[in-house]
């Protein structure tokens, strides 16, 4: 015994015919035997299946990649070109609000606040860890508000990167205005899915971090840890209220 289907459909209905050919052992036919079976679709559901067939056989959509040390600095450097296209009509107190929350995304302020104050740390309690990561957070933020005030041509250019042995260095540069060329490179550490910095280096050679704990040794051996966090705030006070820039 064989058996021969046959499919016919339309837009608006699904009509299934089924026609078996049923042969004796002679191989002559005895009988065919038709029938016909018709589903009907009403035309809003026909559309709405032609939809779900045509989003079934799309390709699925592929996973963003993680982003880079290089993608941060980018990041950073975005901002603070806005900030610098915008430094005479936001005002020194405005560009650092406006700053202020991406160097606390992009830096890993816990980090080169822990560094920073260097063997003194071991000797804090949890609070005053928290404030003065805090204090230095504000610190730093209103460095960049102060140094990247304005805009006139200046470009802020990430060159490359190549693994470190704590992370990832990124290579940056910044031409000034007049076209002086500054080398900055970032020490990057991976922090969850994301790249922060931990360490900066002007013409490669010079660590922020090294710089800061160099500084903040001779206030903390004469003032102590409240000392030091009185410092950074009035130093953060002074800059938001100024109006020199560096670049």
């Amino acid at each position: 015994m064989s058996a021969n289907f046959a499919i016919r459909m339309s837009s608006t209905e699904t009509a299934m015919t089924i026609a078996p050919r049923i042969t004796g052992a002679s191989g002559r036919r005895d009988r065919v035997v038709n029938k016909s079976i018709v589903l009907r679709i009403p035309p809003r559901k026909a559309a709405s299946l032609a939809v779900m067939l045509a989003l079934a056989i799309l390709p699925q959509p592929l996973y963003a990649m993680p982003p880079s040390g290089g993608d941060t600095v980018q990041c950073l450097y975005d901002a603070l070109l806005g900030a610098m296209k915008s430094g005479r009509t936001l005002g020194q107190s405005r560009r650092f609000a406006q700053l202020e929350p991406v160097i606390r995304k992009t830096f890993d302020v816990p980090s080169m606040a822990r560094l920073s104050v260097g063997p003194s740390w071991a000797t804090l309690t949890e609070a005053q860890r928290q404030q003065v990561t805090e204090s230095f957070g504000r610190y730093i933020s209103a460095i960049y508000a102060d140094r990247f005030d304005s805009y006139s041509g200046q470009r802020l250019q990430v060159t490359g990167e190549q693994p470190a042995t704590a992370g990832v260095m990124v290579r940056s540069q910044i031409v000034k205005a007049n076209g002086e060329l500054v080398k900055v490179d970032y020490l990057m550490r991976r922090n969850g899915d994301a790249w922060l910095i931990s360490d900066i280096y002007l013409d490669g050679a010079i660590s922020e971090v090294a710089t800061r704990r160099s500084e903040f040794a001779a206030i903390l051996k004469s003032e102590g840890i409240t000392g030091l966090i009185a410092a950074l705030d009035r130093k953060s006070n002074v800059l938001i209220a100024t109006t020199a820039g560096s670049f």
